[in-house]
């Protein structure tokens, strides 16, 4: 079974594996394809329309079969590549290893936010922003700026408390654990991470930053740890409901999988925190 790890235990080598299929999915054009999916749900995904990946109760279904996609064509380039994960409870500083320059560099500097440092730097040659949402073609991150902290971790137990899943009206205003975490009520989890990053991490455009991936891999993480604290909760709506995916709808742009498949993710990958099966032991 392959395992998702905490960045912050990643060896030099599986960092710089990390980077290096990213980098080759960048120069094919295969990274930029994701960008543009992306950013196309989060400009259509509105509280009163037809909405799918945002303010939706199919948030982390759908981010679960986006991740796993993207990591396959990872494993087209390195077969051992896994998306770490960013655990923004326990690393919320700048000074943080996610941000050294062997692995995803460092802030922006002032005056425009421009990263300098890393793999992913304009400078370096192999990273150009080409899906924009302004003129620049530089990644950019003003850490801290714009959110003054990171999410806690007594911040994150209140939303992991959360027995329902999801409420009507199904949108960014809806009550239960799905819209706590997306971040549009209560302490707001996942949108502040975005906004503390800062750059196009506050944008449609937000996988044009590396860190994306390794900031979702924690929130599908959560998900499951959810999941395991509530076993009794399910995925809601459950059927008829309009503008929304229910549990065993197709989920666009792949239109083969329903949240019903993206319930369990053990079937796909496990964390290093899962329990050992018996039989493994």
């Amino acid at each position: 079974m392959s395992v998702r790890k905490n960045q912050a235990s990643l060896s030099a080598a599986e960092k710089a594996a990390f980077v290096n299929a990213i980098l080759e999915l960048k120069r094919t054009g295969v990274y930029d394809r994701f960008v543009t999916t992306h950013n196309g749900f989060v400009m259509n995904d509105t509280d009163t329309s037809d909405r799918v990946a945002h303010r939706s109760p199919s948030f982390l279904p759908w981010h679960r079969r986006f991740l796993l996609q993207f990591e396959a064509a990872l494993q087209q380039v390195d077969a051992s590549v896994m998306i770490p994960y960013w655990d923004w409870t326990a690393d919320r500083t700048a000074a943080s290893s996610l941000w050294a320059p062997d692995f995803l560099g460092g802030n922006g500097r002032a005056r425009d936010g421009q990263v300098m440092d890393g793999p992913f730097a304009f400078a370096g040659g192999k990273f150009t922003i080409n899906v924009r949402v302004d003129g620049r073609n530089y990644l950019r991150r003003t850490l801290g700026v714009e959110a003054a902290a990171l999410p806690t971790r007594a911040e994150m137990e209140t939303v992991l408390a959360m027995p329902l899943y999801d409420a009507a009206p199904w949108n960014s205003s809806s009550d239960g654990f799905r819209n706590h975490m997306e971040g549009w009520r209560g302490v707001n989890l996942h949108n502040r991470v975005h906004v503390w990053v800062g750059g196009q991490m506050t944008s449609g455009a937000s996988p044009n930053d590396p860190v994306f991936w390794m900031h979702h891999a924690f929130v599908d993480k959560l998900w499951a740890e959810w999941r395991s604290r509530h076993p009794a909760s399910p995925y809601l709506p459950a059927s008829g409901t309009t503008n929304v995916v229910d549990l065993k709808d197709t989920m666009r742009p792949w239109n083969d999988v329903t949240p019903a498949d993206m319930l369990d993710h053990r079937p796909f990958y496990s964390f290093d925190t899962d329990p050992v099966p018996a039989g493994r032991r």
